[in-house]
């Protein structure tokens, strides 16, 4: 059933997977209509009549909400819930036609984790059946909740707030110009009470946070905007020192950061790595030039957390990138040059999208091993 945004579904027979067309976000019922004739279009076209649904967690997506009515309606239907991020990683596999487990890294925006949180920057050791959390991000408040996503300022002042303290907020930073004294008052509040202001380990916060701490990006128009554009300066500050492309994907300078061990669990902590950016910035150093190391930092984050894991599982040598902070390709290519270089095997998608429009082929799959 796939879960809320690029809504698609997949239908699965004997070996054949047959995934939708794109649907759109499911924020409406007019799309729950579309989905659902679709849907029985599929059925009649492929003759075919599930037996089992796979659905996401997340309790107040109407395609979970649709797959809990079917399992309801018809007598002897199975239901079977679906990690988010489990189902990323399972996608890749299946797009790959792999089998063996491997360290799944699953970077998005947004999707419903085991423990109730946010999930988003994701390490799994993973395969159809089962997967093990081996490491994330550090839990960062994400005040106004879904507000924060349409306003990356509220993230990135969020984020200064929790790991730098009040101090660090003045009109100095690029970020503070967008933001008015009632914003600020209001987030202090949300985060200080925890009201409306839920924990995210999500990567794709993270870049649309230093995207809008950088004044690139504060408030976007477009899904992903704030990481596009930060992307992009990038590129920008290579072109305008007419680098290579290929100089810009081998530049070494990156920012600082920790991984901690707590209870078995591998946590990335940001605390040191937003500091470098607040001062980089009081230092004058471009935009551009910013954005180049922070991507260095991240492919470099994935590659220390793989070598990490792969030490405790060594029959797993693969690795999985997946979700949508991989359809930027910078950030691709640092990654998978550094993995490979380092001795792993990795992979990526080729037929079916990185992002949430293919995780309905990895719950479909996930589903079938589970029952």
């Amino acid at each position: 059933m796939r879960a809320e945004e690029k809504n698609t579904f997949c239908l699965t027979k004997d070996n054949y997977a047959f995934l939708s067309q794109h649907i759109g976000d499911m924020e409406n019922m007019e799309t729950l209509e579309h989905f659902d004739s679709t849907i029985s279009l599929y059925k009649r076209l492929f003759h075919i009549e599930p037996e089992i649904i796979a659905y996401d967690l997340h309790p107040d997506y109407l395609a979970t909400k649709y797959a809990w009515e079917l399992g309801q309606c018809q007598s002897g239907m199975k239901l079977v819930p679906v990690q988010h991020h489990h189902a990323h990683i399972a996608s890749c596999l299946a797009d790959n036609g792999l089998e063996s487990p491997v360290i799944g890294v699953a970077f998005d925006g947004t999707g419903m984790g085991a423990d109730g949180s946010i999930w988003g920057g994701e390490f799994l050791v993973a395969d159809y059946r089962n997967f093990n959390r081996a490491g994330h991000l550090e839990y960062l408040p994400l005040p106004g909740g879904a507000a924060a996503i349409k306003r990356p300022r509220r993230t990135a002042i969020g984020y200064i707030l929790t790991l730098l303290g009040e101090n660090t907020l003045n009109h100095d930073l690029p970020v503070m110009r967008e933001a008015d004294d009632v914003e600020i008052e209001v987030i202090k509040r949300q985060i200080e009470k925890r009201i409306n202001s839920p924990l995210t380990s999500s990567m794709g916060r993270l870049f649309d946070a230093i995207s809008s701490l950088l004044g690139i990006r504060g408030e976007i128009d477009y899904e992903g905007q704030a990481a596009v554009e930060l992307e992009m300066a990038a590129y920008s500050s290579v072109i305008a020192r007419r680098v290579s492309d290929e100089a810009i994907s081998h530049t070494q300078e990156s920012y600082p950061y920790h991984i901690v061990e707590d209870e078995g669990m591998r946590i990335v902590h940001l605390r040191d790595l937003l500091s470098a950016v607040v001062e980089d910035l009081y230092q004058g150093i471009s935009k551009g030039k910013i954005s180049v190391k922070f991507h260095n930092t991240v492919a470099q984050m994935v590659n220390e957390m793989c070598h990490l894991i792969a030490d405790e599982t060594p029959m797993v040598s693969g690795v999985a990138l997946s979700g949508g902070v991989f359809q930027n390709r910078l950030l691709l290519s640092k990654t998978v040059s550094l993995l490979e270089s380092d001795g792993f095997q990795v992979f990526t998608h080729r037929q079916v999208p990185c992002n949430d429009g293919g995780i309905s082929l990895g719950q479909a799959v996930i589903a079938n091993f589970a029952v």
